[in-house]
């Protein structure tokens, strides 16, 4: 058997191996949009947290001198 001859069935051997194990993993698209939801879930409690925030200094009230 030549040495390409020997290549070519092992590499096919190897290509069927993998080609018939069919769990091989998530695929990255619903990884993703997981990934994307948590971001835009975290964007929107921040921007709940700032403006709360923001409300709560304005209504702290301000200094009066009591001498006048």
């Amino acid at each position: 058997m030549s040495l390409f001859t020997y290549v070519y069935v092992a590499a096919r051997s190897r290509l069927a191996e993998l080609s018939k194990d069919s769990e091989r993993g998530d695929s990255p698209v619903p990884t993703a949009v997981i990934i994307f939801g948590l971001v835009a879930v975290a964007m929107a409690v921040t921007a709940l947290a700032l403006a709360r925030a923001n409300d709560w200094m304005e209504n702290i009230p301000t200094h009066t001198d009591p001498g006048n």
